[in-house]
């Protein structure tokens, strides 16, 4: 993916720069649902804010 691509999938969310989740897979080459099964196994391996569910209307 070129970088001015992945440019614009980077939004400002709770005053921070997020890639959704989906956006992220593609970046990977993953499905979406194994990208978070990865993330949800190796919770040690990341951040604590590392990731974070929408609201509705931040959706």
């Amino acid at each position: 993916m070129e970088p001015a691509i992945i440019q614009q999938k980077i939004f400002e969310i709770r005053g921070e720069k997020v890639m959704l989740d989906f956006d992220l897979a593609v970046l990977y080459k993953v499905e979406t649902k194994r990208l978070n099964e990865q993330v949800k196994r190796n919770l040690a391996r990341f951040p604590a804010d590392f990731m974070f569910q929408l609201t509705e209307k931040e959706w």
